[in-house]
């Protein structure tokens, strides 16, 4: 039996957010191999900025948002299925737990109960408290504090679901299920955004990255759980700065 380690933090829905890390080996069989497939009805990752989702826009077959310099951000993942999931995140390349690089079975994870949301809003420092993220350029990224700068400007979750779990399960109303504690009204906007320009190439002190910031009290626990070795999902996000626009709150519009 594959055993995980996870953490729970507490909220006003109860909602997990854990850590976990796989004991056991995955499987090398072809289908316990990550597979994208695009769209994924059941999870959702999206970067919000001030309580409000990214605009995300298709391009050269990634998904992008717009890093906005200097600016916290949150990453919201919400689990739209009747299974409790485990959640390995990363940012950068740095699990978003430990600041491990690991395959996303052997990383730490985050749980989300059925049908529940949750928003991690930096990294994982202790049981109790975290640093926020924030956009950066490369050269003060926390990557760069590390010395593990491979993946800088690349957001992943990758979703496990828990084997064997009889519990029956009622969805929440739809309202429920798009609010948690410190989402509030989060939900709408962004989605009508235009659409920015990919900026051009840049010098390194100028990509897009992630800092480590203020610290903040998040406390968490953690759980055991046993989690199916082949991927329910995998979602990435790349975010990358333009030129030639500004942020205004609503909207990006073109500098004059």
């Amino acid at each position: 039996m594959i055993m995980s380690r996870l953490l729970r933090t507490p909220g006003v829905l109860m909602l997990l957010l854990t850590i976990a890390t796989v004991t056991g080996t995955a499987q090398n069989s072809a289908q316990d191999r990550i597979t994208k497939r695009m769209p994924y009805p059941r999870f959702e990752l999206e970067v919000l900025v001030d309580g409000r989702p990214l605009a995300e826009y298709r391009s050269r077959g990634r998904t992008y948002v717009e890093a906005l310099r200097g600016a916290e951000y949150e990453l919201r993942l919400r689990n739209s299925s009747p299974d409790r999931v485990a959640v390995a995140l990363s940012v950068d390349g740095l699990n978003t737990i430990d600041a491990q690089q690991t395959s996303a079975w052997n990383a730490s994870k985050w749980v989300i109960e059925p049908y529940q949301t949750i928003t991690i809003t930096g990294w994982q420092m202790s049981s109790e408290r975290a640093r926020r993220f924030y956009f950066t350029t490369e050269r003060d990224s926390y990557a760069a504090k590390l010395g593990r700068q491979a993946d800088v400007g690349l957001i992943s979750a990758v979703f496990f679901r828990e084997r064997n779990r009889p519990v029956p399960i009622t969805r929440p109303s739809e309202s429920s299920q798009r609010s948690d504690s410190r989402e509030g009204a989060a939900a709408a906007g962004g989605a009508g955004s235009a659409q920015p320009k990919l900026r051009a190439e840049a010098p390194r002190d100028s990509e897009a990255a992630t800092g480590i910031g203020r610290s903040v009290r998040n406390d968490v626990r953690e759980i055991d759980m046993d989690l199916e070795s082949r991927p329910a999902a995998e979602l990435t996000v790349r975010y990358e700065y333009s030129r030639g626009y500004e942020y205004s709150r609503d909207r990006f519009c073109p500098e004059p």
